[in-house]
């Protein structure tokens, strides 16, 4: 405010003054202090301890005779590592070498014909040899460590080595310098510019020569000069670049990022005094490991990559499907050769070729892969698409259920149910086998031991068991698609070979077999094991053919033993069980509401510390008579009509059986 006149100053403090009166008047008493504070921390900074608070004057006046202390040194940057701890210049690590970024993959947008495939195909193609240049070194490093080669060019700037030893002795690290000579102590001065590294001992030797004999000489190669060159066209990176003089160019066109992604793969220009020196392909790197064509470097070579020729899209079962350039026309096959050739599912019969007709519309083509259609030619923006194998099976039909080996067996004309199920082991599942090994290892493991619930030697089912009077086979209808089924008797087509049931199977047909788990077969036909324990003839597991009673099983079973007391008998049910845990658990929760209910009530009611606590001790002991009640288990049991003096079998109900009882 300085540079202001008097009345302008005058003017802004008024207009100031006035606007700050409006603030005021708008917002509280907080607020406006709290915008105070901002706007004078935003002007003068943040506001310094008692000490360094205090201005000069303020400083001089009250300690006269101290010196004025030095400002505080700024608070030091706080770094964070990668471990995720803070460090500060004092506690940071000595000796560190400072961090160089890694290099990363470039993230490079799809091009319009990228994004032409991805539409059509359903996802993106890669350009083909663009994954060469994603991870490459952001610095150029010269290869300096490398042997010189036997033509390597000698120029200004090289360093050579020269030892000679016999009636002259050197031992010298001599420079070439910009006129292309280099000084020898009792020689003189030898130019040696242009000359190739072979050439270069007989060279020397020659010159010391007229001067000495009788002398031995070895040149080898110090410090390589630095050149000049420049990388320019569709590259990731155009520019110019210092690199070593036995670099190629392919190590510049690395350095530069690779061509970019409307670059040519295929024609990279070396050009050397306005003439092209060399044009390398980078698919013949790429596809044979060939760099026949890649040649050194020399000063001021200009690096020329041009735009992108004629693309094609090769995509679906393809080993390497991507997007290729094409140098002229060329065939179908070549380009097939291009990609690695079809996968080990693609379709040999044909291939689908969409085409942008005149730069107006798309067409697509179907081109069969016979010697014709390998000899199609492929036009700049085609996409071809190979198709995978249809998974269909002309000569098989399927086996699934209940049976040793489900899967796909061949079919062949006539083929019948007993030729897909030779046999009756042809159903024992694996299951049954696996079940009946682990028996084995369970009594090696346990032995004989005889625990409060009974043997462990439990006679029980190993897998379900077949159902014998339906299988099915299903068949996809030629006419209309649908589904068909066949329903057949299984115990006839294999145990009887009735002719009616044996069903004459079809290409690609699907048998299933049934077991009584999967379908629920009449009582009549399920299989039911009962336990006999106690005072028996012969007690033990016992299976119930249809139609038998308890009567009828326990005459199974030697009948009662003369020691039998028929009123202390127990018969359990393991539906019977099943219901009545249900009920049980159902009383429970009735019980834990009502306890809820009654312990809210007498909560609202309690008006003094004893009815609270006398609420309190209810509600435990209802807790724990809830907890007891918890662990009560059902155990089936069937309360039978039996009488003190009853002692025969005809005493007993007759009642049916079910799979599981207990007496």
């Amino acid at each position: 405010m300085k540079y202001l006149r008097a009345a302008t100053i005058s003017e802004c403090i008024s207009v100031t003054g006035e606007a700050v009166r409006h603030l005021v008047d708008r917002l509280d008493g907080r607020t406006f202090v709290a915008l105070v504070l901002v706007f004078s921390q935003a002007a003068y900074g943040a506001p310094q301890k008692a000490g360094a608070a205090m201005g000069p004057a303020t400083a001089a006046s009250t300690a006269p005779q101290e010196q004025t202390p030095a400002p505080a040194p700024p608070p030091n940057p706080v770094v964070l590592l990668e471990d995720g701890h803070a460090t500060t210049p004092e506690n940071a690590p000595k000796n560190t070498q400072q961090a160089t970024p890694k290099p990363t993959g470039k993230n490079v947008e799809l091009t319009d014909f990228q994004q032409l495939v991805a539409s059509s195909l359903g996802y993106a193609l890669p350009i083909y040899g663009a994954s060469l240049f994603e991870n490459v070194p952001t610095t150029f490093a010269p290869v300096d460590h490398i042997p010189v080669t036997a033509d390597y060019v000698i120029g200004p700037g090289d360093e050579l080595m020269i030892r000679a030893w016999g009636q002259i002795d050197l031992d010298v690290h001599a420079r070439v310098d910009r006129n292309g000579n280099v000084f020898l102590p009792k020689v003189g001065s030898v130019g040696v510019a242009g000359l190739k590294y072979a050439q270069l001992e007989d060279f020397l030797k020659s010159h010391i020569g007229r001067i000495y004999q009788n002398f031995d000489l070895n040149v080898t190669m110090g410090e390589l000069r630095s050149i000049d060159i420049y990388v320019v066209g569709q590259v990731a990176r155009p520019g110019r670049y210092t690199v070593s003089s036995l670099s190629t160019l392919t190590n510049a066109v690395f350095a530069s990022g690779g061509p970019s992604s409307h670059g040519s793969m295929r024609d990279i220009q070396l050009k050397r005094g306005g003439k092209v020196v060399t044009t390398f392909d980078l698919y013949d790197l790429l596809l044979s490991g060939d760099k026949s064509k890649d040649v050194v470097l020399q000063p001021e070579d200009v690096i020329y990559v041009s735009s992108n020729g004629p693309q094609v899209a090769m995509g679906g079962q393809i080993n390497v499907p991507g997007i290729y350039e094409l140098k002229t026309e060329t065939k179908l096959s070549d380009v097939m050769r291009l990609s690695g050739g079809l996968t080990n599912t693609a379709f040999g019969g044909k291939v689908y070729i969409e085409h942008i007709v005149n730069r107006q519309v798309r067409s697509v083509e179907e081109v069969p892969l016979d010697a014709a259609g390998l000899a199609h030619p492929l036009s700049d923006g085609d996409i071809v698409n190979f198709t995978a194998v249809s998974p269909k099976f002309e000569n098989s039909v399927t086996l699934r259920g209940n049976v040793a080996q489900p899967g796909r067996y061949p079919w062949h004309l006539g083929m019948r149910i007993s030729d897909l199920i030779p046999n009756r082991e042809f159903l024992i599942t694996r299951q049954y086998w696996t079940q009946q090994n682990a028996l084995v290892l369970e009594s090696a493991s346990t032995g004989a031991h005889v625990g409060t619930s009974g043997t462990v030697n439990a006679v029980k089912r190993n897998a379900p068991e077949i159902d014998w009077n339906y299988a099915v086979v299903q068949r996809m209808s030629k006419e209309d698609l649908s589904t068909e089924l066949i329903p057949f008797d299984l115990g006839k087509a294999i145990l009887g070979q009735d002719g009616g049931n044996n069903v004459t199977l079809q290409a690609g047909d699907v048998v299933t077999i049934f077991s009584q788990a999967d379908l629920k077969v009449p009582e009549g036909q399920q299989t039911k094991l009962i336990r006999l324990e106690g005072e028996f003839g012969s007690a033990g597991v016992y299976r119930v053919m249809p139609g038998e009673g308890l009567r009828e099983a326990i005459l199974k079973a030697g009948g009662l033993a003369p020691s039998a007391y028929l009123y202390g008998a127990e018969f359990t049910r393991e539906s019977t069980r099943i219901a009545q845990q249900a009920r049980l658990d159902m009383m429970i929760a009735q019980a834990e509401h009502d306890i809820a209910r009654s312990t809210a009530r007498r909560s609202l009611s309690a008006l003094t510390l004893q009815e609270v606590s006398a609420a309190n001790q209810t509600f435990q002991a209802e807790q724990i008579t809830l907890d007891k009640l918890r662990q009560l288990r059902a155990q089936g049991r069937i309360v039978l009509n039996l009488h003190p003096d009853d002692h025969t079998v005809d005493s007993i109900p007759d009642i049916p059986l079910e799979d599981g009882d207990e007496f």
